[in-house]
């Protein structure tokens, strides 16, 4: 449902930001998306989303290719950006609807679909207040909500429980394997290991725009036994485990 084929990226001269990455996330799968900060994932993630043309390869949602098809490919998925400082003159509702508008969805479906959402995250208070007037959470709330509005298949999440209450991030984690279990796809960058363990289907790491890893963090362990994931994932990237924190 999501496809990546070859993605690349160059920014300028320097060297590859992202390096011949290819993979697919399946219907009816949560996918996490790990790495150090600077290793790509947000980079590729805006290639999937059309925000950057890649330098090579290719990116499709549900068969759409994001360059050839934007339009189409952009109705297939829900993005939630890493930064939610996005529009703050407008209150919560007049984001909301803004997307909504977007998306062409009807009257009929706002009805439905807004109380529903923002009934989750328990915004039902503050959708008249100006946005910058929110916190980083409530801000972030809101992102989400806008995203899920039109109840696309895939789902594109850059680090979406940065800022969120616990109340929220279980919330959402919560719509993420609903979203899943329906034959949908959910794919989410993460620097939480706990969450992507506990959540995740599969799990995708890369450090220096290159993949370092694909496949069931399951599998990851048995490969490394008696190690923890984040001891597993600090190794695989280069940093250095202290002997206490390895007991530990």
């Amino acid at each position: 449902m999501i496809k990546a084929e070859h993605l690349s990226m160059i920014y300028g001269k320097g060297p590859k930001a992202v390096d011949d990455l290819s993979f697919e996330i399946r219907p009816g799968e949560i996918v996490g998306f790990a790495g150090p900060n600077g290793a790509g994932k947000t980079t590729v993630i805006k290639m999937l989303t059309g925000i950057l043309k890649p330098t090579q390869g290719n990116a499709s949602i549900r068969g759409f290719d994001i360059v050839k098809e934007p339009v189409q490919a952009k109705r297939n998925f829900a993005y939630v950006a890493d930064d939610p400082d996005v529009l703050l003159q407008l209150t919560g509702l007049e984001y909301i609807h803004y997307i909504a508008d977007l998306y062409g969805i009807s009257a009929q479906e706002r009805k439905s679909r807004i109380p529903e959402l923002v009934a989750r995250f328990g915004m039902e208070d503050s959708l008249g207040m100006p946005m910058r007037e929110y916190s980083h959470g409530m801000r972030q709330k809101t992102m989400i909500i806008a995203a899920l509005i039109h109840n696309p298949p895939a789902w594109i999440l850059d680090e979406p429980m940065t800022g969120l209450d616990p109340t929220a991030a279980y919330t959402l984690k919560q719509m993420m394997r609903e979203h899943a279990d329906k034959g949908n796809a959910v794919l989410f960058s993460t620097h939480v290991l706990e969450v992507a363990e506990k959540l995740c289907d599969r799990i995708l790491i890369i450090n220096h725009g290159k993949f370092l890893y694909q496949g069931t963090i399951q599998a990851l362990e048995e490969a490394h036994p008696g190690k923890s994931l984040e001891t597993i994932f600090i190794e695989m990237t280069g940093g250095v485990v202290h002997e206490t924190a390895r007991q530990g």
